[in-house]
């Protein structure tokens, strides 16, 4: 299963419908834009989008995009408080674009030392990864993979943002602050991220 965000919109690419929630038997490529039509232009808030190959349905979904792949982190302290950057008026974890020849851990250590300036960081496991769509300035759509990792600093160094990357602030954010500040001013594959970090959190 596979949730992508469409304008903040979740469209769920799945092996069967979801009950309760409108779905759409994936027939073709027009399936596809009836689906992203639904989540663009209507008030429709998530939907499904389906058939018994999951592989064969995400395949084609992700042929009528061009592809970015991107890595981060989600950074804590030792007081297990969670670093955000702050661009765009919305909150956000440090991430950016993989570049040629780099592993996935290696694009997400890169970005979020560029972006917040904490260094050493620690690599731990994978956070999975989120998939959102955008259109780019001539309209061309885009399917971004982000991939995402778990990292620790144990250092002391104040975090100072990238503002040539629009980046206006860098702050680690309690559990309090999370709920009352960040959850309502970010990007809901970025809550999604956080909800997965405290399942799996030990």
């Amino acid at each position: 299963m596979y949730k992508v965000f469409v304008n903040e919109k979740r469209l769920t690419l799945s092996n069967m419908p979801t009950e309760g929630e409108k779905s759409i038997h994936f027939e073709g490529t027009v399936s596809i834009e009836v689906a992203l039509d639904l989540l663009e232009n209507t008030s429709r808030s998530c939907l499904t989008l389906y058939h018994k190959d999951i592989d064969v349905l995400w395949e084609a979904f992700c042929s009528q995009f061009k592809l970015v792949e991107a890595a981060g982190g989600l950074v804590q302290n030792a007081e297990g408080d969670i670093l955000f950057i702050y661009r765009l008026q919305r909150w956000d974890l440090p991430k950016g674009k993989i570049e040629k020849g780099e592993s996935l851990s290696q694009a997400a250590l890169r970005e979020v030392e560029e972006e917040t300036s904490l260094e050493p960081l620690e690599l731990g496991e994978s956070l999975g990864s989120t998939y959102h769509t955008y259109s780019e300035r001539d309209s061309t759509r885009v399917l971004k993979t982000t991939h995402w990792y778990r990292m620790k600093y144990y250092g002391e160094k104040v975090p100072v943002p990238q503002l040539e990357e629009g980046i206006t602030a860098v702050e680690w954010k309690n559990e309090d602050a999370i709920k009352n500040q960040v959850l309502s001013s970010t990007f809901r594959n970025i809550a999604l991220i956080l909800e997965t970090s405290e399942r799996e959190c030990p």
